[in-house]
């Protein structure tokens, strides 16, 4: 009886801490929300301020700063951020797990090193680069920094426990390398595909430096360089922003929960492999 009392105390201990930090991680979310449908300068707000289903500060984002354009903007360097992640991730991680390249082993050292190096770092002399080959303000400048070597160790931890036997009989088959790679081995990476794709879309998403950088032109603003704008140095309405804030979130949040599953049982794959 008494452990069993223990028990009880403790999982009624754990629901209590577990609703807590819950409690910690979405009230700043709400009070992003309500401030979004309120009209104030300062970060205090009164209820009487708060005019719920209200869209004014939304209509105002759409009527007034254009915010249309920065969501089209964030949506297609997130698709083809996610599509160039995934073609090149895969690719290089089936070669340099597969197959015979010579010193493969140093090259793919060298590729896991540059992990070390800050993005940030290398801002310049990418800002350079891209206006030399007359690239800035284009969606293909805003997607090189997306594209690095965590995609290709990631999905070289997977492509790792795709049997050789299936390789093998399919090249006894005689099935072409893309046969292989399209119909085999990519299937069979479903789940960790999955996961690098709501890694790289976050990522997309959420970038805010180099958009800031490389679009310098209003009309190739991303939605984050977009919210940026909307604050100032003297007295800000403090509604736009959150509103825009809100709408950032909602993206993602709507992606994580129809690929719930999908995200949770690549983690889950990749923390057994690893």
């Amino acid at each position: 009886m008494i452990r069993k009392e223990r028990r009880g105390w403790r999982f009624v201990l754990g629901v209590i801490l577990v609703t807590l930090f819950a409690l910690l991680c979405i009230i700043p979310l709400i009070y992003m929300v309500l401030v979004s449908f309120a009209e104030t300068t300062t970060m205090y707000i009164r209820w009487d301020d708060i005019r719920l289903f209200d869209f004014f500060n939304y209509r105002y984002l759409f009527e007034n700063r254009e915010f249309g354009r920065p969501i089209l903007n964030s949506l297609i360097v997130v698709i083809i951020s996610v599509i160039a992640v995934d073609l090149i991730s895969c690719t290089m991680a089936y070669g340099f797990e597969k197959k015979p390249i010579p010193g493969k082993k140093g090259l793919f050292n060298i590729v896991l090193s540059t992990m070390m190096i800050p993005t940030q770092v290398v801002f310049i002399s990418l800002y350079v680069m891209m206006r030399k080959w007359h690239l800035l303000n284009t969606y293909i400048a805003l997607v090189i920094p997306l594209v690095g070597a965590f995609g290709v160790f990631m999905m070289r931890q997977f492509i790792r426990s795709v049997p050789n036997d299936f390789i093998e009989a399919a090249q006894i088959d005689g099935c072409s390398e893309i046969i292989i790679y399209t119909r085999i081995v990519l299937p069979m990476v479903k789940p960790a595909r999955i996961t690098l794709a709501v890694f790289t879309f976050n990522s997309a998403w959420n970038a805010l430096l180099w958009p800031l950088i490389a679009a310098t032109k209003n009309e190739m603003h991303t939605l984050t360089v977009a919210t940026s704008s909307l604050t100032s140095y003297f007295a800000t309405n403090y509604g736009p922003p959150m509103a825009a804030a809100t709408l950032s979130f909602l993206v993602p949040f709507i992606l994580y929960c129809f690929m719930q599953k999908q995200f949770v049982e690549g983690i889950a794959l990749g923390g057994v492999k690893g």
